[in-house]
């Protein structure tokens, strides 16, 4: 097993850490995507492989404390649509895993990133400036369908390898064009079940044992704060910086992540 307790890291290695499950929290009630960051610190710090055991946990806490926030927003026809692909991500993703270094996952994951950002700002660029509050329709056409299926592989594919699968589906969800609210209360729902539901494979693949848990109890007391701060911070951005900065999170995420 390759997981991490607190007696191997230093004091400076668990304030990075800290900082980064602070910023969990932040992303999970304010900019779906920002957490891209905490997966690259989680991966400096801890080897890479271990990190996504040690991160899964911290993410599930955040997706609870997003769940209580805004779980009158969520859209559930779009997250019956979404499940079904995003459980077959899951298992290529897990099967990826089995083989795949550290190298490939950082880099398959950073080029899908970017391939999703650039994708959703020029479809954006091409739809009508004006938008509304009507419900998303984006799953009633057999196009939305493909599309949905599409975004929920991959989802679930990058989720299950590198606990990225945040971009992916923030790209998803502004394509089809909810406002932040819905935004955020269709992510939190969907973050929290397929969190949970990957915890056995990681647990499978010896990711997540005793000794993560412990580390994670000690940082995951940090999530709340940023989630709070998440709170405050989303009723006063607009929907257009909203957009703005989940699409640079998932960017620098990429980024990050093919630079390495």
């Amino acid at each position: 097993m390759n997981t991490m307790t607190l007696w191997h890291i230093t004091p400076w290695e668990f304030a990075a850490l800290a900082a980064a499950a602070l910023l969990v929290g932040f992303s999970k009630t304010a900019v779906s995507g920002a957490n891209t960051v905490s997966l690259a610190i989680f991966a400096a710090v801890l080897p890479t492989r271990a990190s996504t055991g040690v991160l899964l946990p911290i993410l599930i806490v955040g997706d609870v404390l997003a769940v209580l926030t805004y779980r009158r927003h969520a859209h559930w026809p779009t997250l019956w649509k979404l499940f079904p692909a995003v459980a077959a991500g899951v298992v290529v993703g897990t099967l990826f895993l089995v083989w795949a270094d550290d190298a490939m996952v950082r880099t398959s994951i950073g080029a899908i990133l970017l391939l999703m950002a650039g994708v959703t700002v020029w479809r954006r660029r091409k739809a009508e400036a004006a938008q509304t509050d009507e419900e998303p329709d984006s799953v009633a056409t057999r196009t939305g369908r493909i599309k949905a299926r599409s975004y929920g592989v991959l989802g679930g594919f990058t989720t299950m390898v590198a606990n990225a699968g945040g971009p992916v589906m923030s790209m998803y969800l502004l394509s089809a064009g909810f406002r932040k609210l819905g935004f955020l209360g269709t992510s939190a729902f969907f973050f929290l079940i397929v969190n949970v539901s990957k915890v056995p494979f990681s647990v499978g693949l010896g990711l997540i044992d005793g000794h993560s848990l412990l580390l994670d109890a000690a940082l995951a007391a940090f999530v709340l704060p940023g989630a709070l701060i998440g709170k405050w911070a989303v009723d006063r951005i607009n929907q257009r910086l909203f957009e703005r900065l989940v699409i640079a999170a998932t960017i620098l995420g990429g980024l990050q992540l093919l630079l390495r």
